[in-house]
């Protein structure tokens, strides 16, 4: 009863803030990327590096800044992880191996934070803030960036530009991740999260020492939430205590998750000059967020399984500070946003919980999806949306003035397909290999949950796993990272693709015979073709995983 009262009170409490949020940060966010004034040191920058701030970049030139700066950021940070044993604050730890390098490296800058080493044991304090958090906000930025122009697309009027890539990366780290994400550092550090540069060693009540790893770790941990990145300073990640010690950091961390991904609805109404297209969408999110939340409390709240029942719960795998809907709360909303931070053990979830968190993330994550990320992919199934309502009716089908024809629905029908190709494609060549059953840390249908849990993640840039699979061989290093950048950049580049065609369009006056894309039906067919082109493409996987799981339990009969 208490966890229940809790449970409920927190999930009231973070939707408070939210709803608090939304207006002021969202118009803020609005400001920011439909500005023309520079600020001095933005200018100053701007001449460093080269680039006229006043020149506005073709979809291509956009695309290809977005690629040449991430792969840039990867060589980077491959040379920092490799090399971190001749940098400052190293804690006197090796270099990374290469293949973890390369893992770790496409990870972070793709904004996934798969992670398949320990933090505290594997990296130093100047790879964690040097190379780890800086991606944090960077590829946070570059994913507010395709977002901000694929609504750009919509709004230009047949000149194919959708705005300066170098312009928004600066204007969004500088004037929304930096100034929020230290609000959040400082909320943290009331809360106890560390924040030093050394390890300490101290004396246990038996006479022995013990070293007691510290380090930045809350400023890491406030963009990691904010950017919807997920990547922990420890290897509990936000199970540990000193990354996220009590119930009301715990809040702190979901709201920040939730944050940036909810008040861009706000910033997609404003820019287009109509509020109710914003709450349209930010309604289809919070639908599909609710049901998922419920069915993953159900599951973890009514004690499925011998152990359970006797535990009241299914409290195996979690913290008991936060409880079972703490934890649940926490697993939806990472699974939800492309977060994959985890409170909790997934790989602990009963059959049916753990099955939920993978569809959040086999939606594309768009309940509400990543920073930008899920802005751009509930758009694109939007299109899809308007597309299916012209079949039926028999009409030119069009979303916010522009018409959807054929080059518009191609980008969009490859977008759909390209994530679900490179999870399935991956799981199938990894269940392939005798290797892979070593790799398992169980057997039968919840190994291969773990499977396609970890290549889902990886395609949807989440980061979060099944933590019973151990994937260290060079085979899953470089297959997931391969899953990672192909899941990142092969549908930023068909997003911004689809800026530009939009862009190029004149747009066509709202008539009579127009679909109204701000209304409670349109946000219910919205949610009926995303949990089609989910099912569609899923399901199979599903049965043969968490719903094959959840039947041999008997917890659907």
């Amino acid at each position: 009863m208490n966890d229940t009262l809790s449970g409920l009170l927190t999930i009231a409490a973070v939707a408070a803030v939210l709803a608090l949020a939304w207006k002021p940060l969202g118009d803020h966010m609005a400001r920011v990327v439909t500005g023309t004034t520079h600020a001095r040191p933005e200018r100053a920058l701007y001449r460093l590096v080269g680039v006229d701030p006043e020149a506005q970049q073709s979809a291509r030139a956009y695309a290809i800044s977005v690629l040449a700066f991430s792969g840039v950021g990867i060589v980077v940070l491959v040379a920092v992880l490799m090399g971190q044993q001749h940098l400052p604050f190293s804690r006197d730890l090796p270099g990374m191996p290469w293949d973890m390098a390369v893992n770790t490296a496409v990870s972070f800058v793709t904004n996934t934070n798969w992670q398949s080493y320990a933090g505290e044991a594997t990296l130093g304090f100047t790879a964690q803030m040097a190379g780890l958090a800086v991606q944090n906000f960077l590829s946070a930025a570059v994913g507010i960036c395709v977002a901000v122009a694929l609504v750009r697309g919509f709004l230009a009027s047949r000149s194919g530009m959708i705005g300066n890539f170098w312009v928004d990366l600066v204007r969004v780290t500088g004037r929304i991740l930096l100034p929020v994400a230290v609000v959040g550092v400082v909320l943290l550090l009331t809360q106890g999260v560390v924040q030093s540069f050394a390890d300490q060693t101290i004396q246990t009540v038996t006479g022995g020492s013990q070293v007691v790893p510290g380090g930045p770790v809350a400023s890491q941990e406030a963009i990691k939430q904010l950017g919807t990145n997920g990547g922990g300073f420890f290897n509990a990640n936000s199970a540990h205590p000193f990354e996220n010690p009590t119930p009301f950091s715990n809040v702190v961390q979901i709201v920040l998750m939730l944050l940036v991904p909810v008040a861009l609805t706000r910033t997609f109404g404003t820019m287009i000059g109509s509020r109710r297209q914003g709450l349209t969408i930010l309604g289809a999110m919070a639908a599909l967020f609710t049901a998922s939340l419920a069915v993953a409390t159900w599951a973890e709240t009514t004690a499925q399984g011998a152990a359970a029942r006797a535990a009241g719960a299914a409290m195996e795998g979690k913290e008991t500070s936060f409880g079972t809907w703490g934890s649940i709360l926490f697993s939806t909303a990472t699974t939800s946003t492309s977060t994959g931070a985890v409170n909790a053990s997934h790989d602990s979830l009963t059959p049916t919980g753990g099955g939920a968190a993978l569809v959040n993330m086999m939606l594309g994550e768009v309940s509400p999806g990543g920073v930008g990320s899920g802005l751009y992919g509930m758009l694109v199934m939007a299109v899809v949306t308007v597309f299916v309502a012209g079949l039926m009716v028999g009409r030119t089908p069009e979303l916010l003035g522009k018409k959807i024809g054929r080059p518009e629905i191609t980008r969009v029908a490859l977008y759909t397909l390209s994530v679900p190709a490179i999870v399935l494609l991956g799981v199938g060549v990894a269940i392939a290999l005798p290797s892979s059953a070593d790799a398992m840390g169980n057997s039968g249908v919840h190994g291969f949950s773990e499977v396609v849990y970890a290549f889902t993640s990886a395609g949807n840039n989440n980061g979060s796993a099944f933590g019973g699979i151990t994937v260290t061989s060079t085979f899953f290093q470089l297959s997931l990272a391969a899953a990672m950048l192909l899941g990142r950049f092969v549908t930023i580049a068909l997003v911004l693709s689809l800026a530009g065609a939009l862009a190029r369009q004149r747009p066509v006056p709202t008539t009579a015979g127009t679909l109204p894309t701000h209304t409670v039906l349109f946000g219910s067919l919205l949610v009926g073709v995303v949990l089609l082109v989910t099912g569609l493409t899923y399901l199979p996987s599903l049965a043969l995983g968490p719903i094959a799981e959840a039947l041999t339990n008997g917890v659907m009969s």
